[in-house]
């Protein structure tokens, strides 16, 4: 048997996720070299830093919840009432100000994922 790499044999060889590379399965080896796995670690480290912000138990919740209404589609920041149909509005999560256009935006519209 030579020493060279089967051709895309899945039990022989996989790809490496990161780097996309095929490379010799040896144990639970999940990646093709260190370098590839110190780069997956630090992308999953920073996407965990991505989350929702955790809201305590004593802060009310009202004025950082983002409220749309299902009739008009107007979005508020901490009211539950439209101001133009002057019905209530659904829920859409935590969030806040956008700096930019100054509209409500949800913190699950902002993460990937």
């Amino acid at each position: 048997m030579s020493n060279e790499i089967p051709l895309r044999h899945d039990s022989v060889t996989v790809a490496c996720p990161v780097c996309h590379s095929d490379f010799l399965v040896s144990g639970r080896k999940t990646y093709c070299s260190e370098r590839c796995r110190a780069s997956a670690y630090r992308t999953r480290r920073n996407n965990s830093q991505l989350k929702v912000p955790v809201v305590g138990k004593k802060q009310p919740l009202k004025p950082i919840t983002v409220y749309e209404c299902d009739i008009c589609g107007e979005r508020a920041l901490g009211e539950q009432r439209c101001d133009e149909c002057q019905k209530f509005m659904r829920r859409v999560g935590f969030g806040g100000l956008c700096p930019h256009c100054d509209g409500a935006v949800a913190y699950d519209e902002l993460t990937v994922g």
